[in-house]
């Protein structure tokens, strides 16, 4: 345990996630239903089964209805990410649990009923229609770019444009749409509710990318005529950049929290590899060239955790946490791919090999190194705020 949870309540909590992880959901990982896309949709909703007689489903999320605060939400979240597929099982698997968690906090009672219950329950997965693809014009990391429109037709919205990499759009039943709204005064946005699947939203492709633990994997997506009533407004017209920032930092801490658990879960394969296999007279873990990559792979893994808190601190005072989760995303994600990188060494042959774990960490954080922000974009936005608190005098680190 790298950190202890913070509550009662949330330790509690962790240790049922951890032991039904490490006891019921790690045996499925040779499943013959994982695919290049993720989990498939059967294995889904078996897994959630299993979840749900346990007493785990949907963990950060209280019978009430209230959520964990933030840093009991780690404490769980880091135990459910010991198998690529503990998320997945418990239900805290993105972009289902940030979409839970802005509906939480912006959708109106009767949203609630119809979209956010049935993702607590696990009885529906969702998918955040934002991204565009970047031959187009359209809007990455820059959301100010967003080219997808909303145009009001009488007590309805119709909605046009071109979505890529939106993860789990496929066996979705739940969409949050971000299309423009203004006039041509300045960018501005508003996020629809849609009932999936729906005529207006065409997958167009699943690409195949390095990652392969989200079900549905990520998807090209054509919006065609998308008709909403005016009741699938999400929050205030014109308020999307707003609500995307109160899912952006919990989201990406999120992501922060599972890769971490799976990181954990790998060093403690490439220990127990390397203090087994023998090589030029002794143990691998006595040869100082492998026994230091561990030692740097702890460290690392102590500071993450250590990240992770204090973000999800920040957080918990009601501070929007921009700066503190992209510092946060990117010290994570580079010490996580570190880890990966160093567990692959470790095992040699068996570290690239499918057999184990250690090989979809390695890939899965490659490709967290780029979603939900790359490295570069979350420096460049701190550097910025550097310069204008030096500028205005007010800089202290």
């Amino acid at each position: 345990m790298l950190t202890a949870p913070p509550t009662a309540r949330s330790r509690e909590i962790a240790d049922r996630v951890e032991a039904f992880v490490r006891e019921r959901v790690i045996p499925y990982e040779r499943d013959g239903r994982l695919g290049p896309h993720g989990p498939s949709a059967e294995l889904v909703a078996e897994l959630r089964a299993l979840a749900r007689e346990a007493g785990v489903l949907t963990p950060h999320i209280l019978s009430d209805g209230a959520h964990l605060s933030q840093l009991e939400t780690a404490a769980v979240l880091k135990r459910s990410g010991l198998s690529p597929l503990g998320p997945v099982a418990v239900n805290t698997m993105a972009p289902d649990e940030g979409n839970m968690y802005l509906l939480g906090k912006v959708a109106t009672p009767a949203q609630k009923t119809r979209y956010l219950d049935q993702l607590v329950a696990g009885e529906a997965r969702s998918a955040f229609f934002m991204t565009e693809p970047a031959e187009d014009g359209g809007a990455g990391s820059d959301p100010g770019m967003l080219r997808t429109t909303a145009r009001r037709d009488g007590d309805a919205w119709i909605i046009d444009g071109d979505k890529t990499f939106i993860t789990g759009a496929v066996g979705a039943k739940v969409g949050i749409v971000m299309a423009r709204t203004d006039d041509g005064d300045k960018p501005r946005a508003t996020m629809f509710l849609a009932a999936l699947p729906d005529p207006g939203i065409e997958i167009v492709r699943v690409l195949d990318t390095i990652d392969s633990s989200m079900p549905g994997g990520h998807a090209r997506v054509a919006i065609r005529g998308l008709r909403v009533a005016s009741d699938a407004v999400l929050g205030e017209v014109h308020g999307g950049f707003e609500y995307a920032q109160i899912r952006l930092s919990p989201a990406r801490l999120s992501h922060c929290m599972r890769w971490l658990g799976l990181a954990v879960r790998a060093q403690e394969i490439a220990v127990d590899y390397a203090s087994k296999r023998h090589a030029f007279g002794k143990r691998l873990i006595d040869h100082e060239g492998v026994g230091f990559m561990l030692a740097d792979n702890a460290i690392d893994l102590q500071q993450a955790a250590l990240m992770i808190d204090w973000c999800a601190g920040v957080l918990d005072q009601g501070d929007l946490g921009t700066t503190e989760s992209s510092m946060t995303k990117v010290a994570v994600s580079d010490a996580l791919f570190r880890v990966a990188d160093r567990c692959v060494q470790v095992m040699g042959g068996s570290g690239v090999s499918r057999d184990s774990i250690v090989e979809q960490l390695f890939r899965e954080v490659r490709a967290f190194r780029i979603y939900d922000g790359p490295t570069e974009v979350h420096k460049w936005s701190l550097a910025k705020k550097i310069k204008r608190a030096a500028l205005g005098g007010s800089y202290r680190v």
